[in-house]
């Protein structure tokens, strides 16, 4: 058992050094790593294992979208922008996240400050003003065409 829990603390060290990690993704890595090594150990295959995993996170909607970070609901991974996590690391659409976890289609799927921060570069660039615009000689073009 000292053997598995020594090699547990190098590969998760070696890993920490080079990527930057949350503590709840350093805790995570070692109970996975110490689980695994475990099984090759004892003999038993790596897939037993991987069926054995923890359940999903349960969070609210209240508690998944913070200020700073949106929390994903299957993996309890914070970032800022839950999109792209979610078609890569868990395969699925928003909409079908949405539809798991009920959340309303009205809730961005990104953190408060992420989504204010983006406003303001928006109002700065005035592409409100060119969406206005653009929507406005649209009109136009409608109407023209169907006198």
């Amino acid at each position: 058992m000292a053997n598995v829990l020594e090699m547990v603390a190098d590969i998760v060290a070696a890993h920490a050094r080079t990527t930057p990690m949350t503590t709840d993704e350093l805790l995570s890595e070692i109970k996975t790593l110490y689980k695994e090594l475990q099984a090759l150990e004892s003999g038993i295959s790596s897939e037993a294992v991987s069926s054995e995993e923890e359940p999903a996170p349960t969070l609210t909607i209240r508690q998944a979208f913070r200020t700073n970070e949106v929390i994903c609901m299957i993996c309890g991974k914070g970032m800022k922008l839950l999109t792209k996590h979610l078609s890569q690391a868990h395969q699925m659409k928003p909409a079908a996240y949405r539809k798991e976890f009920n959340i309303p289609k009205t809730t961005p799927l990104m953190s408060k400050a992420y989504a204010i921060r983006r406003k303001e570069i928006s109002a700065g660039m005035d592409l409100t003003g060119n969406l206005e615009k653009a929507r406005a000689a649209r009109k136009g073009v409608v109407k023209k065409g169907k006198k």
